[in-house]
């Protein structure tokens, strides 16, 4: 079984509802002593315009966007097969982004 690295993208079983789609890593990886599971946002080529979606162009990517209120964390299993990784410039915008959601990030840029 694979361990994926942050920032890599892989193709990822999310079920029957959520289908199968690229997701960014965005945890670090396990080590044996650990679970074998990994912290992912998944991209989707319906963008809502929400500011919680991070517009990424990739090479092995369909234009969608990366929606950081969808973050999950999933068992190694559900990991299909890499797709490719984003470029440490590409990673900080989602980042930034789930921070943000996540209440860490600059709050005083929020819109009400």
């Amino acid at each position: 079984m694979s361990n994926p690295n942050r920032g890599e993208v892989w193709l990822v079983d999310l079920g029957y509802v959520a289908k199968v789609r690229p997701c960014l890593v965005v945890s670090i990886p396990v080590l044996n002593i650990d679970r074998a599971l990994a912290t992912v946002v998944p991209h989707t080529t319906s963008p809502r315009g929400s500011r919680f979606e991070v517009d990424v162009e990739a090479r092995f990517l369909k234009p969608g966007v990366f929606d950081v209120q969808n973050i999950i964390t999933i068992p190694h299993a559900k990991l299909i097969r890499k797709l490719g990784e984003l470029n440490s410039d590409r990673l900080a915008q989602v980042e930034e982004a789930l921070l943000f959601w996540l209440g860490f990030g600059d709050t005083d840029s929020e819109e009400t």
